[in-house]
């Protein structure tokens, strides 16, 4: 038996490989099929099983494009509702996969139809859980993000409560936790760095699983403090559901290159540019009215957090080599509307003389001076980033919702615009822009905060964050 963890750090996500003599389970793809039939094809493996912990709402599922090429059969649990064929299993339902067994256990409460898979190896003992959204490491999945459901986020915590007591913590402390995400995704608030641990661990450290809690406190806990999903959450979720296409004919559609001329007349026809090239890159001349989401950032996140229209008709502007890339991680949270994207990069722009947009830069000693001058600071930075350390008398409007709240900035004044080390603040000036800010009125903070706390002479108020602004 072999169990093997594909974690994708730009999701936070984890996908599983399960194989016993030559049989496979995947746990929870992403919606590229390649890693998958790459390691069946290299081991000589047959895919037998796609198991769904749930209807994922943070990235698009591969379970679709990997049955059609694999033969192998969806399973859900019991209450999915789907367009497509799967199995429906039903709680404690065993599946076999070569000489080891996966048993349902339904866990709802992130979502009614979650379930966590438990692991049983040659031997018939249970070794590991699959816990999707259920159980994390250091967390449990929140329990507000379940696609028209008519019972309240309190109902649902209150029927987590139960799927964790009844059917994860009688089970033995050895037993290795697979969840189905890390540190830095949004289906929880206090999520593990770590990416596998044990159930011992998990009873004696996570908050959620506390010996003497009481339902009441559970609820409480769980539902304080959560701030909106990314508005692409609930759209994805309905994506898991449908039968939609496959990355193979998104890709076909997607990745050509355009000439100068042509990815100006598509823009010109509605088309958004977004510009994935470095910040540093991006200030010094991009596109006008292209959006800057950097590819080494959290790209696809950001992407499905500040481009609120999941068909809109997209073209990308990218460094050589990353087209691809680009247009995958689109894909993977639903933005498949990709009409290709720029050959040869900013450099065909700029050699086929077009208007060049620029955004002015400042170092933290000359955010100083300005500040002397009584300037308007903007911080895009979280709630929480903000509460805990800022220089007084900055304004906070977080990126995370800056298309809802940039009216509460005046058109015509100055900001001089940081987050905490320089990657929002390019992406906020150019959601700005877009908004019909002036250039001359956004100047962007090279370093962010972490650049403008070594400046003695700018005075920082220090909170202790709160933790309902977590």
């Amino acid at each position: 038996m072999k169990v093997e963890q594909l974690y994708t750090g730009c999701l936070s996500e984890a996908a599983y490989y399960i194989e016993s003599n030559g049989e496979v389970a995947i746990i929870d793809p992403l919606r590229e099929t390649k890693p998958y039939t790459d390691l069946a094809e290299k081991n000589g493996d047959k895919i037998k099983y796609i198991f769904e912990t749930h209807f994922h709402a943070d990235f698009v599922s591969g379970h679709l494009a990997l049955a059609e090429k694999t033969g192998a059969k969806i399973v859900f649990g019991p209450t999915a509702k789907a367009e497509f064929d799967f199995i429906e299993a039903k709680d404690n339902q065993i599946f076999e996969i070569g000489d080891v067994k996966i048993k349902v256990l339904h866990t709802p409460g992130h979502t009614l139809e979650s379930s966590t898979y438990l692991l049983i190896d040659e031997n018939g003992k249970e070794t590991a859980i699959f816990s999707g959204d259920t159980l994390f490491l250091g967390d449990v999945g929140r329990p507000d993000l379940a696609v028209k459901s008519d019972l309240t986020e309190k109902d649902l915590a209150g029927l987590l409560f139960d799927s964790l007591r009844n059917k994860i913590m009688p089970l033995a402390d050895d037993i290795t936790v697979y969840p189905a995400h890390g540190a830095g995704s949004a289906c929880g608030k206090n999520l593990s760095s770590e990416t596998i641990g044990t159930l011992g661990e998990q009873k004696a450290t996570n908050y959620a699983l506390r010996a003497d809690m009481t339902k009441e406190e559970f609820i409480n806990e769980v539902t304080t403090g959560l701030v909106a999903p990314p508005q692409y959450f609930p759209k994805n979720a309905v994506m898991n559901k449908s039968a939609i296409p496959t990355i193979d004919n998104i890709m076909n559609q997607a990745n050509r290159g355009l000439n100068a001329n042509e990815f100006e007349k598509y823009q010109n026809d509605g088309a958004l540019i977004i510009d994935t090239r470095s910040e540093k890159d991006f200030t010094k001349g991009f596109v006008p009215n292209s959006l800057f989401v950097g590819i080494n950032g959290s790209f696809a996140v950001w992407v499905g957090t500040i481009v609120t229209n999941i068909n809109q008709k997209i073209l990308i502007l990218a460094d050589e080599g990353r087209e691809e890339e680009a247009i995958t991680r689109l894909a993977r949270v639903g933005y498949d509307n990709v009409l290709g994207f720029l050959k040869g990069g900013f450099d065909t722009w700029k050699n086929a003389e077009k208007t060049i947009s620029k955004i002015q830069d400042e170092t933290a000693q000359e955010l100083e001076s300005a500040i002397q001058k009584n300037a308007n600071v903007l911080d895009v930075r979280k709630n929480s980033e903000n509460f805990s350390e800022h220089i007084i008398g900055a304004i906070n409007e977080p990126l995370d919702t800056l298309n809802q709240t940039f009216s509460n900035l005046d058109k015509n004044t100055k900001y001089h615009v940081h987050c905490a080390g320089g990657y929002r603040s390019v992406m906020a000036i150019s959601l700005l822009l877009s908004k019909g800010f002036k250039p001359e009125n956004l100047v962007n903070v090279l370093g962010g905060f972490n650049a403008i706390k070594n400046i003695s002479n700018i005075e920082v108020s220090n909170y202790v964050c709160p933790s309902t602004m977590l």
